[in-house]
């Protein structure tokens, strides 16, 4: 990754007091969507490392994995799948398959689904999402993957925070990890 955009989505990036009541700080990357020159060097960056495994198409889970996933897919030349949330929305027709993710960096369980006609024996998949921090969706969506007959061959997040054993295990790359981030509160 040319170190520029390291810079620039570091710069772009920020931590936001949500009010009160809140017990955190929350994430702040809208910088990353406003700026053209980011934007348009995201998927090539997200996918570089992936090149040599041949993806043959991106699933990412909503919802800021549908901005993500269609730039990863474009800079790959293939297509893109969403992974879909029940709470996020109106849920597509026809037959879809689901997982439950292990537990999330709140406790909570995410159920993720994509549609079956999407996704089939002898996709090469590459999972694409803006941050990866315990690896919980990224191991349901590789449940969906293999309930489906398709290959995961790895994980690109713009960042992650996750343990190292498990980004290892799941074959998770990152363009910045919790070091790069600014006053990071984790």
């Amino acid at each position: 990754m040319p170190a520029e955009l390291k810079e620039r989505l570091v710069e772009l990036f920020g931590w936001v007091d949500p009010g009160p009541g809140a017990s955190h700080l929350v994430s702040d990357t809208s910088g990353w969507w406003r700026d053209p020159a980011t934007l348009a060097a995201l998927g090539p960056a997200l996918v570089a490392p992936f090149r040599a495994a041949r993806p043959t198409v991106v699933v990412s889970p909503a919802v800021t994995g549908f901005l993500l996933g269609p730039l990863a897919a474009t800079a790959l030349g293939v297509g893109f799948v969403a992974a879909h949330k029940p709470g996020d929305g109106r849920l597509p027709a026809g037959s879809l398959t689901w997982a439950q993710s292990p537990p999330d960096f709140r406790g909570r369980r995410v159920d993720l689904a994509v549609r079956d006609r999407h996704l089939g024996p002898g996709d090469r998949v590459l999972v694409v999402d803006d941050w990866v921090d315990t690896a919980a969706q990224v191991r349901a969506l590789y449940e969906i993957c293999a309930a489906r007959g398709a290959e995961p061959v790895g994980t690109a997040a713009v960042i992650s925070t996750c343990p190292p054993p498990a980004a290892t295990d799941l074959r998770i790359t990152a363009l910045l990890t919790n070091p790069d981030l600014p006053d990071s509160p984790r």
